[in-house]
């Protein structure tokens, strides 16, 4: 399981609704809103402590 960066929500990675790749990495997340709010500002995501 991962944790989803935009909402901290745990994500099955075989089973996640989006991907995104960002700095080499891929992210895992619930929901395609979820990627879209990351893919507009990573980096604010990627700060927040889950």
């Amino acid at each position: 399981m991962e944790r989803d960066p935009a909402c901290g929500m745990l994500v099955d990675p075989r089973q996640a609704a989006a991907t995104a790749e960002y700095a080499g990495k891929t992210y895992s997340f619930c929901a395609p809103d979820c990627k879209k709010a990351f893919q507009q500002d990573p980096k604010r995501y990627l700060q927040q402590p889950r």
